[in-house]
């Protein structure tokens, strides 16, 4: 019993934390395309930090509990390790979105809307290698 109520409550702040992972980038897409009205790219900023700082404690809830399921359940195996290698990136793309709203708020430039849009796409295919990885345990 134990065991699935972590389970998924670490689900709960994993999906959480995803939808962080995948609405920053695309609010540096608007403001991006915002241009340089100052009331939009305020209230873009603004979510945008707001949003930053949730999902790094919805991020931190979620490795508690799985840290909590691997330390007490003794959960193993090399699928673990690969997925803990995708988790990582996907912390180290959300961590550079966090950087380049940082680098917006400063002053400096964003890459165009076209390029941030490419940009916004490349945490889905690791949620589905990490989902796959979860699912499948194929080593």
């Amino acid at each position: 019993m134990a065991y699935l109520l972590i389970k998924t409550f670490h689900l709960v702040f994993v999906i959480a934390w995803m939808a962080s992972v995948f609405y920053l980038p695309r609010i540096l897409v608007n403001l991006a395309e915002a241009g340089e009205v100052p009331a939009v790219r305020e209230r873009l900023l603004l979510m945008g930090r707001r949003l930053y700082r949730f999902g790094h404690v919805m991020f931190g809830i979620a490795l508690a509990l799985g840290m909590a399921l691997w330390l007490h359940f003794h959960i193993t195996g090399g699928w673990l390790h690969a997925k803990l290698l995708l988790v990582g990136m996907l912390l180290a793309y959300y961590i550079l979105n966090g950087r380049i709203l940082q680098a917006v708020a400063a002053g400096r430039p964003l890459p165009s809307p076209r390029a941030l849009r490419w940009f916004n796409e490349l945490p889905l295919p690791l949620l589905v290698m990490v989902v796959w990885l979860v699912l499948a345990k194929p080593f």
